[in-house]
């Protein structure tokens, strides 16, 4: 067996000082199919150590129901069987510009504020997530003949909270798992992050992408002893929709990267690869000095402007990492070949289906309440939720007000769309006579994944006013989008949107793609059944990453569910992405 202890100011493996030269791969946005290529771009980097976050909406999606935990255990197999060493964080909060943080939303919408704290209830979801998740981490670690080196205790809990007790009740929780590896924690460098986040006898780690210097100094004056690491330094960034595509310099990125090194420091890049936020699983932020501002939902892809691409390929970034990282590394093999990419093809429309046609399908069973039920309520994580309530009458018109939309909404009257409504967007001036049948189709966006926001629900976030009269007796019909069922598809694309569209693209051999809708509005789309994720014209996005291991020979279906607008009859694939 190994070990990996700390010794002063170093980290030691097998009794030999150790540099920790990490990179951050989720597991969770990337296929199973693709980690062996992706693991083999970070050794090819010159990193020893991968780094993956455990995001726990995903593994308990609804209470006390768990899946896909293989998966964890299956990624640091594979990341041992490459030769790399591992870093786990299993929260339970993660950020990530993941939904929610890694909350489960039937969580957040349980406790509210009590998440994150010492509350019994709260660290009781904590114990059932840690009982099925930490024993996968502790029989891999490097004591027990596996590769786990270190595990993460919460995440930039400085920026949150101040409950001591909480951080203090995981680490013990997480030994009492049998976690026996070096602890860790992790927040920005400033007094105010970590004096809130930081646990006496757990070594303290500092987030930055610029000045490691004064990061590092900010540090010592917290921990004058320790090693020295920066667990996230952001060498990219992530994208908002409706707004610009973030890049940062290769140049600038590489010499900060180089004197994190030469000051003796161990790093974990924040991303080496970001991969893609499959389905709806992206998160959402609000800006502001408390990040209480204005809502911006993040993008599906996660490429971060990461050194490997969100394909897998070496970038500028990638090619200037590996030459710093080579003067700290001498064993970095060559790069694997990259998988082919699907050459540019045009992939007709055939058929559609108007979105209240395949409700029966699609939707879960109505729900009649006094007020407009939020998707929590309903037990839906995401998708969409179509509300029905009556104006009484005869009566004259009055304004019509709806509000507390969570994120975005279809106004219909008797049948016809009278508006669309946005999250901090301004309200229409609408008048309405009674009596009329009022729809609102909401659609959610991710949940905010940090700050005081935590924990938002989605749907309509207040009842709808025909002037100052409350409108009651609700009927709500969740709509999850999930695995698509088989659907009464129409020939050609006569379906009025909201509708869904369907085609097939046929390829003599898997490949990865990209996939474009040159003038369609907001959606979604789906790979021989697989949600692939949002698509918007807003951009800064323009293309959806097609991963090769959903395609097979010959033909495959391709289905898009359209919101707002249909454009030409055909969508792209495209050999390169399109993010702005």
């Amino acid at each position: 067996m190994r070990n990996f202890t700390i010794d002063g100011d170093a980290f030691r493996l097998d009794g030999e000082e150790f540099r920790v030269l990490s990179g951050a791969l989720h597991y969770f946005r990337v296929l199973p199919e693709q980690w062996s290529h992706r693991l083999r771009m970070l050794r090819a980097m010159g990193l020893n150590t991968v780094e993956t976050y455990v995001p726990w909406d995903l593994h308990e999606p609804r209470k006390g129901e768990f899946q896909r935990l293989e998966e964890l255990a299956a990624f640091l197999d594979a990341a041992a069987a490459e030769g790399l060493l591992a870093i786990v964080r299993p929260g339970p909060y993660i950020c990530a510009e993941w939904d929610n943080g890694g909350l489960p939303s039937w969580l957040t919408a349980e406790l509210g504020l009590r998440v994150r704290t010492r509350d019994a209830e709260y660290l009781s979801h904590v114990e059932r997530f840690f009982d099925e998740v930490v024993p996968l981490i502790a029989e891999r670690q490097v004591t027990k003949g596996g590769n786990v080196i270190m595990v993460q205790v919460e995440n930039e809990y400085g920026s949150y909270g101040s409950d001591a007790l909480y951080l203090r009740h995981l680490t013990d929780d997480l030994i009492a798992h049998g976690i026996e590896v070096p602890l860790a924690t992790s927040d920005g460098a400033d007094d105010f992050f970590l004096t809130g986040g930081a646990v006496p006898g757990v070594l303290a780690t500092v987030n930055f992408g610029s000045g490691p210097e004064a990061a590092f100094a900010k540090l010592r004056e917290h921990r004058p002893d320790g090693p020295l690491m920066c667990m996230e330094f952001w060498c990219g960034w992530f994208d908002h929709w409706g707004h610009g595509h973030v890049t940062r310099d290769a140049a600038d990125a590489a010499d900060t990267l180089e004197r994190i090194l030469a000051a003796g420091a161990s790093v974990n890049l924040y991303m080496a690869h970001g991969g893609t936020n499959f389905g709806t699983s992206a998160g959402a932020n609000r800006v502001g000095e408390l990040a209480d501002g204005e809502y911006r939902a993040t993008t599906t892809s996660y490429d971060y402007d990461a050194p490997i691409d969100e394909r897998g390929a070496p970038t500028e970034k990638f090619w200037r990492f590996r030459e710093v990282l080579s003067r700290y590394n001498s064993d970095i093999p060559d790069l694997p070949p990259l998988p082919e990419t699907l050459p540019a093809t045009r992939v007709p429309l055939t058929g559609s289906v108007g979105l209240r046609d395949a409700l029966d399908q699609l939707a879960g069973p109505s729900v009649t309440a006094a007020l407009p039920p939020s998707f929590e309520d309903l037990g839906l994580t995401h998708g969409l939720v179509l509300y029905q309530v009556e104006v009484p009458g005869p009566r004259r018109p009055y304004r019509l007000r709806v509000r507390g939309v969570h994120d975005r909404a279809h106004l219909y009257v008797d049948g016809e769309q009278a508006a669309v409504l946005e999250r901090g967007g301004e309200e229409p001036v609408l008048e309405v006579a009674g009596p009329a049948r009022l729809e609102v189709l909401v659609e959610s966006m991710g949940r905010t994944n940090y700050g005081p926001a935590l924990g938002e629900r989605k749907g309509l976030m207040a009842p709808i006013m025909h002037d100052r009269q409350y409108l009651h007796g609700v009927t709500a019909r969740p709509v999850p989008l999930r695995e698509l069922p088989a659907l009464p598809y129409g020939e050609g694309l006569s379906a009025a949107v909201p509708a869904l569209f369907r085609g097939e693209l046929e390829v003599e051999r898997p490949a990865d793609g990209f996939l474009a809708l040159p003038g369609w509005g907001k959606g979604y789309v789906w790979v021989n059944g697989f949600l692939l994720g949002r698509y918007w014209d807003r951009g800064p996005q323009r293309t959806l990453y097609v991963p090769w291991p959903l395609l097979r020979a010959g033909a495959n279906e391709i289905v898009i569910l359209e919101l707002d607008r249909a454009g030409e009859p055909a969508l792209e694939i495209r050999p390169t992405a399109e993010l702005g």
